[in-house]
């Protein structure tokens, strides 16, 4: 099944020929190849040839030798055509050593357009972004939203049976192949969570207690949707016997990060407007990884539909905070060059005193910006003194 990832090939065909390195990046099994694969044949569509079209899978054995940086460089060009423009694909690039030599050695050449993807942040980190900074744009790849995950398996069934499904299994593209086939399906996912581990975390990072590193992440799929922090995390891991110290947590979570497994979301004070510095929720990119290492414990759906809800507000665009007024919290305060709106999620509000409590901290915002209560109730759009409620839904399709 090759599903249609309209939304992200839509943003190289924004940037086709702009003297720019368009850089996907995501967690691995998100589609970043098959992404290239489907922009390739909309090229040669557009009347583009094999020949003007160079494309490198790193993680095929065939292309091992050209890890090498001065290899590759010298591959490339052996393959380009004199006085015709290439459209160069480098897939799974952080496997090459010093590869921002060869990026930057190609980018200068005028009949160049190049796409490169990488499955951890530590590419764009700080060193490597030096020598190529303003010279690349980022595409952020998430797995499958709602909206795809409806458009990819038909309309056969009710979309609030669809939604469970999605809420219940995996938004891997790959896992709707094997989503009636539930041994498959976790087989499927545990190599997933193999290969960024051990590839993008432990390998990488030298990490050699890999018993710890997975108890962290446990930990944190554990408390999807809560406010935790590196000390939190020490002092419940060495009251269970698992001695560990903060600062080791902290060199775990931001390996899990750069490796796209887990979101950070810090706070922010809406009625002070400044962002806080501890206390962060965490969110993971895919609810199947959750249930897949937690067994039943990663169930709660309020916890997974709030988890589905930032992860959609990170495919718009926005930059997504945990919003803190008085002693009240909001769940998402997100900002993008638009402006500013908040968000409440709740797994159903129609008894009385629950709406009141998830009305209550978004009430407590005086400014104008839009708010949203969004609920599993199948009800319709409805008002409360300029909080707008609407079905998760109905929100999730409606773009």
């Amino acid at each position: 099944m090759i599903i249609q990832r309209k939304e992200y090939i839509d943003k190289l065909i924004a940037f086709k020929d702009k003297k720019l390195i368009k850089i996907v990046t995501g967690v691995r099994r998100c589609g970043k190849s098959t992404l290239l694969k489907l922009y390739q044949e909309w090229l040669k569509k557009q009347g583009v040839s094999d020949n003007q079209i160079i494309s490198i899978n790193f993680e095929n054995l065939d292309f091992e030798e050209l890890t090498d940086y001065k290899k590759l460089h010298t591959y490339i060009k052996g393959k380009m055509i004199p006085n015709k423009r290439h459209y160069i694909f480098l897939d799974e690039i952080q496997n090459v050593k010093e590869f921002p030599k060869v990026i930057d050695s190609l980018y200068i050449r005028d009949d160049v357009d190049m796409y490169v993807t990488g499955s951890n942040a530590y590419m764009l980190s700080s060193e490597i972004a030096t020598i190529i900074s303003g010279r690349y744009v980022q595409i952020e790849m998430l797995p499958l939203s709602f909206k795809e995950y409806m458009e990819s398996t038909g309309s056969s069934k009710d979309r609030g049976v669809k939604f469970m499904e999605y809420l219940e299994g995996s938004s891997f593209p790959y896992a709707l192949e094997l989503k009636d086939q539930p041994k498959e399906l976790r087989d499927y996912l545990e190599s997933i969570y193999n290969s960024i581990v051990i590839k993008d975390v432990v390998t990488r990072k030298g990490i050699s207690d890999t018993l710890r590193l997975k108890s962290v992440l446990r930990f944190v799929f554990d408390n999807i949707g809560n406010v935790i922090s590196p000390k939190k995390i020490a002092d419940t891991m060495t009251s269970d016997g698992r001695k560990i110290d903060s600062k080791t947590v902290e060199k775990y979570l931001e390996a899990l990060m750069e490796s796209y497994i887990i979101y950070q979301a810090k706070r922010y004070n809406i009625r002070g407007k400044e962002y806080l510095k501890t206390l962060e929720k965490y969110y993971v990119v895919d609810i199947g990884l959750s249930l897949m290492l937690l067994g039943s414990k990663g169930g709660d759906m309020g916890r997974v539909l709030e988890n589905v809800v930032y992860l959609e507000l990170l495919r718009r665009g926005y930059d997504v905070y945990v919003g803190k007024v008085d002693d009240c919290e909001v769940d998402f305060v997100v900002n993008d060059n638009v402006g500013t709106a908040y968000y409440q999620v709740a797994l159903t509000v129609r008894d009385p005193k629950t709406l009141e409590r998830e009305l209550r901290s978004l009430q407590l915002i005086k400014d104008h910006h839009p708010k949203y209560l969004l609920t599993l109730d199948d009800d319709p759009k409805t008002h409360h003194e300029g909080i707008i409620q609407i079905n998760v839904r109905d929100w999730l399709l409606d773009k």
